[in-house]
């Protein structure tokens, strides 16, 4: 058990064993790619301290409709020195270049950090099946995307606006308040919302 700080009030969270006021998370997001194109697509992960400090940039590249985006994802975290200061893995959605699909859980196991994935829209998970069945290997890419389980609604800030949200290694409610935290400039968490623009700089000409 753990103390993570925002102010004076403290949250439990099982399994993350450094006690600090900013916990380290990790944004991942992908950037451009030629949609059906067999080729590749960046993806890059920006490490922040709560919502404020900028502590990292790491990246990797998957195929485009592929199935290697959880594995690449985890090596890249692994490899990668700040792997060990890491508490949290945040990543923009399940499904990156295409439908290269994460299984958070997996993901979890691999790199032994609690995952949120975050989406701004909430999925249609039947449009989404119904895409998947026009790749190879349909049945496993969405036994991938339904690991994290029921999709949530969660509120960051004082607007209105929700984001939605999977979860593995970590309790929604516990989730929830690190959401809030680390979402200092949007709606997202800063880690996610700067993993995105960096990740468009790089591939958009």
């Amino acid at each position: 058990m753990a103390l993570v700080c925002e102010g004076e009030k403290c949250l439990v969270l099982k399994g993350i064993r450094v006690v600090k006021p900013e916990i380290r998370v990790l944004g991942v997001d992908d950037g451009a790619f030629e949609p059906r194109s067999g080729g590749y697509a960046m993806v890059v992960g920006v490490v922040f301290r709560g919502g404020c400090w900028l502590d990292g940039f790491m990246h990797t590249e998957i195929k485009v409709d592929g199935l290697d985006a959880g594995e690449k994802i985890a090596n890249m975290i692994l490899k990668s020195s700040h792997h060990k200061q890491l508490r949290i893995v945040m990543l923009n959605g399940v499904t990156f270049a295409g439908f290269n699909v994460v299984d958070i859980k997996k993901l979890k196991e691999a790199t032994g950090l609690p995952v949120i994935a975050v989406t701004r829209d909430k999925p249609d998970r039947k449009s989404i099946k119904e895409a998947l069945n026009n790749l190879p290997r349909s049945e496993e890419r969405w036994k991938a995307m339904q690991s994290g389980g029921k999709t949530h609604a969660v509120q960051t800030r004082s607007s209105a606006a929700k984001i939605y949200v999977q979860v593995a290694g970590i309790s929604l409610e516990d989730a929830a308040k690190i959401l809030r935290l680390t979402s200092t400039r949007s709606d997202v968490p800063e880690a996610l919302r700067v993993a995105h623009i960096i990740a468009s700089g790089l591939t958009t000409t």
